[in-house]
C-alpha cells in the first residue's frame, strides 16, 4: 500500500512538471519577439535660461502605440562616445546678402571639438556638390565656406538634394547630422501642377494652390530611415519664389517639417531674414552637447520598416527631441 502511495505521488509530480514545462514552452512561443533599435536623441531644457539635466536610463520612456518598450541603454554622446559627422549644406539659391551671416558659420566651425568631423556642401540641380569631405581639420572646412551663387539651376529642390546626400552617406556607428541653410522653397516641383492643384474641371488649367513639397515627406522619411538628424536655418532665396509670400511660408513649413520629424530643430525668425546666425548656432551647440544614444527593444513586423514611436521623459526641466519614427528590422 505504501509503495502504491509513493508511486502515485511520483506520478502526480511528474504530471505537474510536464504540464509546467508545456506552460513555459507555450509562454515562450506566445511571447512576441523583439529587436534592438538604436537612435540618437537630444535632451533640451524647457527654460532657455537654465541647463538641461543629465538623464539616466530610467528617466526615458519609449512607447509604441499603447505599449511601453524596454529601454536597454542610454549613453551620453560625450567623451569616448562624442564622435560626430556634421555636414553643413548651403543652398545655392540663397540671396548673396546672407554673406555676412556666413562668418557666424565659420566661427561655429572653428569652435568645434576634435571629436567632430565637418563636411561642407552646396545644393543645386537636385544634388549636392561637396566642396569639403568630412575632415577633422576644421581650418579646411572653414575655408570651404563660400557665398552661395544666388542663381537658379534647372532642378532646385533642397529636399531632393538632402535625399541625395543621405542615400550616399556611408553608415557608421557615430552621430550623423546636417545643418541646412535654405529658404526651403521647392522650385522644381512647385512649378508642376498635380491633381490636387487642378480646378474642378480637370484639364490643362494650372492653379497655384499651395502645398508643402511632396519631396519634403520623402526627405524626412529617408533621413529617419538612416538615423540622420536634420537641423535647418532659414535664409532668404532669390527669384520670384523668393519674393512670394505663399512660397516663402511653404518653404519654411517644409524646413520645420523635416527638422521636427527627424529629431532636429528649425531655426528662424518667421520668414524674416536673421540679423545674426550666432544666437541660433549657440542653441545648436547646446543641442549637440546634450545628445544621447538610446537603445530599446521594439516589436517587429513581418517586413522591416519605419514604425511610429514616442520617446518621452518626466525629468524636471527636460524635453526630448527625437525622430518621430524609427527603423525596425523584420521579425526573424
Amino acid at each position: 500500500m505504501e509503495k502504491y502511495n509513493v508511486v502515485h505521488a511520483l506520478f502526480g509530480i511528474a504530471c505537474v512538471l510536464a504540464l509546467s514545462g508545456q506552460a513555459v514552452s507555450a509562454q515562450e512561443k506566445a511571447a512576441p519577439a523583439t529587436v534592438q533599435v538604436h537612435v540618437v536623441m537630444t535632451d533640451t531644457a524647457l527654460r532657455s535660461d537654465s541647463e538641461a539635466p543629465r538623464l539616466k536610463q530610467e528617466d526615458v520612456k519609449v512607447k509604441q502605440g499603447k505599449t511601453f518598450l524596454q529601454v536597454t541603454q542610454l549613453i551620453p554622446a560625450q567623451g569616448d562616445n562624442a564622435a560626430l559627422q556634421l555636414m553643413i549644406l548651403i543652398d545655392d539659391t540663397l540671396d548673396t546678402t546672407v554673406g555676412g551671416n556666413l562668418n557666424d558659420i565659420k566661427e561655429f566651425i572653428k569652435a568645434q571639438p576634435a571629436s567632430t568631423v565637418i563636411g561642407v556642401g552646396y545644393m543645386s540641380n537636385a544634388g549636392v556638390t561637396v566642396v569639403q569631405n568630412f575632415t577633422a581639420d576644421h581650418e579646411l572646412a572653414f575655408k570651404a565656406v563660400r557665398l552661395p551663387r544666388g542663381t537658379l539651376s534647372t532642378m532646385d529642390s533642397p529636399y531632393l538634394s538632402l535625399i541625395s546626400l543621405v542615400k550616399g552617406w556611408p553608415q557608421q556607428k557615430v552621430r550623423r547630422e546636417v545643418l541646412m541653410l535654405s529658404d526651403g522653397i521647392d522650385r522644381l516641383r512647385g512649378e508642376k501642377p498635380t491633381p490636387s492643384r487642378l480646378g474642378p474641371n480637370y484639364g490643362p488649367v494650372y492653379h497655384t494652390m499651395p502645398q508643402i513639397s511632396i519631396d519634403a515627406s520623402s526627405a524626412s522619411e529617408i533621413s529617419q530611415r538612416y538615423n540622420v538628424l536634420v537641423y535647418t536655418l532659414y535664409a532668404a532665396g532669390v527669384g520670384r519664389a523668393g519674393r512670394s509670400a505663399w512660397d516663402i511660408d511653404l518653404g519654411l513649413a517644409g524646413l520645420s517639417k523635416i527638422s521636427e520629424e527627424t529629431g532636429g530643430e528649425c531655426y528662424s525668425l518667421g520668414t524674416s531674414n536673421l540679423v545674426s546666425f550666432k544666437p541660433y548656432l549657440e542653441r545648436f551647440q547646446k543641442t549637440l552637447d546634450n545628445q544621447y544614444y538610446l537603445v530599446f527593444l521594439a516589436q517587429p513586423k513581418k517586413k522591416a520598416g519605419l514604425q511610429r514611436v514616442s520617446i518621452q521623459t518626466e525629468a524636471s526641466n527636460s524635453e526630448i527631441l527625437a525622430p518621430d519614427n524609427v527603423w525596425v528590422a523584420a521579425a526573424q
